[in-house]
């Protein structure tokens, strides 16, 4: 599959501060990027002089094959953008706010028509089509301002933070229509605080921290690069010290938490843990009502391979 981007040794620093550290990366046709790290690591100002707002030190940024300039009009008629501010006209409706922000790309009327309610009807508000933004809600509003950047069909587009402090129905539709443009043929890099969404959504994911890539590849090759094996959470009525204390003797625990009545025990890599642990409960008489095991998440490696959490 051809590359859609194409960044070389990219390095942009901020006096002794160097932002972007000598970045190398690819992004095929019709990916989905998650770009991922917590705050201050770089994604801002990688995504900036992806987009050319930004000057750079040293490398090199190819964008559908062609170099990436200040002036590459053509190549940027092709990109949608869409910040996590809000960017809509409050004296335009739904339609004619999605309407001029299409017509910036498109002239022909009867073309933007059928694109301006394709993009209505891609995130769900064509029923607000007459409305005003300030009586949407939150989500609606957001939904808006991604139908103004995607309008215009274009091959590759860029969405930081698109679900913030939406509801739950608007964040579906949302979730679902970065599917449909995916399905479509668009190439999309992807910015998020919500570690599900990138499992639901990307293809190939970069780690960023302090400028540098410390991990790249797919959900699975990422949570192999982790220690953890599995974490196992159990309720138990009474919890005392030295229960967890013995617990932290297995073999493999890494890590025994409590809140309140639950047990979350992680174990580094290793074979029949939650077999070892119901025995051992068994063998002590200890009563317990639910236990589950799960494999290790994303947020797991980040943490781990960061020292933060996403949301920090």
């Amino acid at each position: 599959m051809e590359n859609v981007i194409e960044v070389l040794n990219l390095t942009k620093k901020y006096k002794d501060l160097i932002a972007v550290d000598n970045l190398s990366f690819n992004v095929k046709k019709g990916e989905i990027l998650g770009l991922l790290g917590p705050n201050g690591s770089g994604k801002t100002t990688t995504i900036n002089c992806l987009l050319s707002l930004l000057n750079y030190d040293q490398g090199l940024i190819k964008i559908f094959g062609q170099e990436m300039k200040p002036t590459s009009y053509d190549i940027k008629a092709k990109i949608g953008v869409i910040f996590q501010e809000v960017a809509v006209f409050e004296e335009l409706t739904v339609y004619e706010n999605i309407d001029y922000f299409c017509g910036l790309y498109i002239k022909d009327k009867e073309t933007r028509k059928k694109y301006v309610q394709d993009a209505l009807d891609l995130v769900g508000i064509k029923e607000f089509s007459k409305f005003y933004p300030k009586q949407l809600s939150g989500g609606l509003l957001r939904r808006l301002n991604i139908a103004c950047g995607i309008a215009h069909k274009p091959k590759l587009i860029f969405l930081d933070e698109p679900t913030v402090a939406v509801d739950p129905q608007s964040r579906s539709n949302i979730l679902e229509g970065i599917k449909k443009l995916r399905d479509e043929g668009a190439t999309i890099v992807y910015t998020t605080h919500y570690m599900e969404e990138v499992e639901i959504l990307c293809d190939q994911i970069i780690i960023l921290d302090n400028g540098k890539i410390i991990a790249e590849g797919t959900s699975d090759k990422l949570k192999e690069l982790t220690d953890i094996e599995e974490k196992i959470t159990v309720e138990i009525a009474k919890i005392n010290p030295n229960l967890i204390k013995e617990i932290k003797q297995f073999t493999n625990v890494l890590e025994v938490k409590e809140n309140t009545n639950m047990l979350t025990i992680t174990y580094k890599k290793g074979k029949n843990n939650l077999e070892e642990l119901i025995d051992y409960l068994k063998k002590n008489k200890i009563n317990y009502n639910k236990i589950f095991s799960e494999r290790p998440t994303l947020n797991d490696v980040f943490l781990e391979l960061t020292g933060k959490e996403l949301r920090d």
